[in-house]
């Protein structure tokens, strides 16, 4: 494979700002060299982590490569203005005010290659996911861009009583963005929820925040489960089908859904984000063992 290149036009991540990679074909980048543009305004990140929800400011932050693409060392972290590395699961806020969320890409949309914040690792970079000391992909593209919400936490000790009882994956709450722009790893989007599937895999509860890009052309049309199936019909049968079936070309069952195996609304989906939140909260603050997680 042909190295990958990442040049910064500028430090700040605004409207102008833009990384650009060349790339070589792979499950990554397909087709075509690729733009990346970030059209957020940004703040500075504060050397101080705010742990309840209500940090508003924007992170400045610049996104760095290391390794290649598709190989057991790549990871992709990032940097602050000095240079530091930060954490994207702890040092991005959640909230970012008027009701939008932070929504950090790990997969985007139309690619396979199955990518996630390494929480184990220090300073939580985006690698590929192994199993057995191999590299993961999907058995096919996954249709929606897909990523983590910063600064939440599915705590592992806490049994859910309203999804069978199910413990949390001890992951950041998962996010299926909807809108018709294919995100690039790592970018920022501002999202707003507009529903959620309570997923069971292997007993393990694993939250799928549904929500769109506030840049989406039908972003004001959507604010509830009931306007995705209006503007964006069977959209909700197609995610949880997807994630429902993944599995099962790898030889495994399906998996499982609670909360009447539909998508629960928008104030369901903001009061697991508001939980998921507070348990990250007792986290970092080591009220709860981290175990092998990373904290910095």
């Amino acid at each position: 494979m042909a190295a990958t290149r990442l040049m910064v036009s500028t430090t700040n991540i605004g409207t102008s700002s833009s990384l650009l990679f060349k790339a070589a074909a792979s499950p990554f980048f397909k087709h075509h060299h690729l733009s990346l543009r970030f059209n957020n305004t940004t703040k500075l990140v504060s050397k101080k982590r705010t742990f309840a929800c209500s940090a508003l400011y924007r992170p400045d932050f610049q996104i760095k490569e290391e390794g290649q693409p598709e190989t057991l060392d790549y990871r992709v972290f990032f940097v602050d203005n000095s240079g530091k590395k930060i954490s994207p699961w702890h040092d991005i806020p959640l909230r970012v005010g008027d009701g939008a969320f932070n929504f950090i890409v790990e997969i985007p949309k139309e690619s396979s290659a199955k990518m996630e914040v390494a929480t184990d690792e220090i300073y939580t970079p985006i690698k590929q996911d192994t199993k057995k000391g191999k590299l993961r992909y999907y058995p096919y593209n996954i249709n929606w861009n897909y990523g983590l919400l910063p600064q939440t936490w599915e705590d592992p000790s806490l049994a859910n009583p309203e999804v069978d009882g199910a413990f949390g994956d001890n992951d950041p709450v998962d996010v299926v963005e909807i809108g018709e722009n294919r995100g690039n790893i790592g970018q920022l989007m501002k999202v707003k929820p507009l529903g959620c599937l309570a997923m069971i895999d292997e007993g393990e509860l694993d939250w799928k925040i549904i929500a769109i890009s506030l840049d989406d052309p039908k972003a004001s049309l959507v604010n509830d489960v009931d306007d995705v199936e209006k503007h964006f019909p069977g959209t909700l049968t197609a995610i949880r089908d997807w994630f429902r079936d993944y599995k099962i070309p790898d030889g495994k069952p399906a998996n499982n859904f609670g909360l009447g195996n539909k998508a629960a609304n928008k104030d369901y989906a903001l009061k697991v984000i508001t939980e998921t939140n507070e348990s990250w909260a007792k986290l970092v603050k080591r009220s709860t063992p981290a175990g092998e997680l990373s904290l910095v």
